[in-house]
């Protein structure tokens, strides 16, 4: 989601404002200022980390917990966490490639 908007922080390239990013820009603002809405963690119980290192741009995670909310338990989002892949590991294979990203999840989170 992101990457469009990223490639404009590199060296070299033309800072142009297309069609694609703008639109790329609407969906992450979007996605941010709507549901699902953070939650506060409760250290007494258990997480859940999922991670997506699936595509060849990013490695994106979230970490999720449930909760009783109004008397029923619900899984809500604590966080979420993402980086794009450097040139290198964009040459992984997908076990590779999700073994690092989970790696780095854990150390980012721990």
């Amino acid at each position: 989601m992101t990457s469009r908007l990223y490639k404009l922080c590199s060296k070299d390239v033309v800072f142009e404002i297309a069609k694609e990013r703008r639109d790329a820009y609407e969906r992450i603002k979007y996605e941010l200022t709507n549901a699902p809405v953070l939650i506060l963690p409760d250290f007494e119980l258990p997480c859940k980390l999922y991670i997506d290192a699936a595509c060849s741009q990013g490695l994106g995670a979230a970490l999720h917990q449930r909760q009783i909310v109004d008397g029923e338990p619900r899984e809500g989002v604590i966080c979420y966490i993402s980086r794009n892949l450097k040139d290198s590991e964009a040459r992984y294979e997908a076990t590779q490639t999700e073994c690092l990203f989970l790696v780095w999840a854990l150390e980012k989170l721990l």
